[in-house]
């Protein structure tokens, strides 16, 4: 990826240290570029107007305004075009602010502790569409806390066809598109047809929000192995 075309970040968190650190790691890669930095989630909204970033790596626990409400008031601002992607940071996995910042439209979240390659290819793959749903990690947390709250009927599942339905299920385990096509016996090209059209007709903007949505409405019921408890 050239210079022009680097993928453009903003860092939100109110610890000076953890901001510092992860945009001076950021900053070594010739792809990425911060393009600011903030210390609370009023901070972050604000680079965000100005600046328009590609992705923001966003803490939730914040002064003035928490990254909840950040994320929210980010993914639904369209005046500048397709809004910032949000990858949260938090401190561990099984934490249930996490999983409200996904309901407000993160496209996944990372722990504080991540290897720098990690960092790395997470901020590309959000920016390139992505998001990401870490080997059991992400849905798990998903599980967890949709288990512990009443479920919401979406009357938009109603326009779902069977098979995307059968699409939406497999998103909801964790599936990759290359793994769905086989248990359907269909093409890797339809199964990303499929889950196009899931994502469009129910308003979505990624698989973890599709992977939240079947929780939530109960369409997929979380199994009690998937429970796990705080570390």
């Amino acid at each position: 990826m050239s210079k022009e075309r680097s993928v453009r970040v903003v860092v939100a968190d109110d610890q000076e240290v953890v901001r510092a650190g992860f945009a001076a790691l950021l900053g070594i890669q010739p792809d990425l570029t911060v393009v600011g930095t903030a210390a609370d989630g009023a901070e972050a909204v604000a680079l965000c107007r100005e600046h328009h970033p590609d992705v923001v790596l966003m803490d939730v626990r914040m002064p003035t305004m928490d990254g909840i409400e950040a994320t929210r008031l980010i993914t639904s601002d369209t005046t500048g075009g397709e809004p910032p992607r949000i990858l949260i940071l938090t401190t561990f996995d099984l934490d249930e602010h996490v999983y409200d910042a996904l309901l407000a439209g993160a496209s996944g979240f990372l722990l504080k502790d991540v290897t720098a390659e990690r960092l790395f290819d997470a901020v590309r793959v959000v920016a390139s569409g992505g998001a990401l749903l870490a080997p059991g990690i992400t849905r798990r947390l998903i599980s967890e806390f949709a288990r512990l709250r009443p479920r919401i009927a979406s009357p938009l599942l109603a326009e779902l066809t069977p098979r995307e339905i059968d699409v939406l299920r497999l998103v909801a385990e964790g599936l990759t598109n290359a793994e769905i096509a086989p248990r359907l016996v269909v093409s890797e090209e339809t199964v990303k047809t499929h889950v196009s059209r899931v994502l469009r007709k129910l308003g979505l903007r990624d698989r973890v929000q599709a992977v939240v949505a079947a929780y939530e409405s109960g369409l997929v019921v979380p199994r009690s192995e998937d429970r796990a408890g705080p570390r």
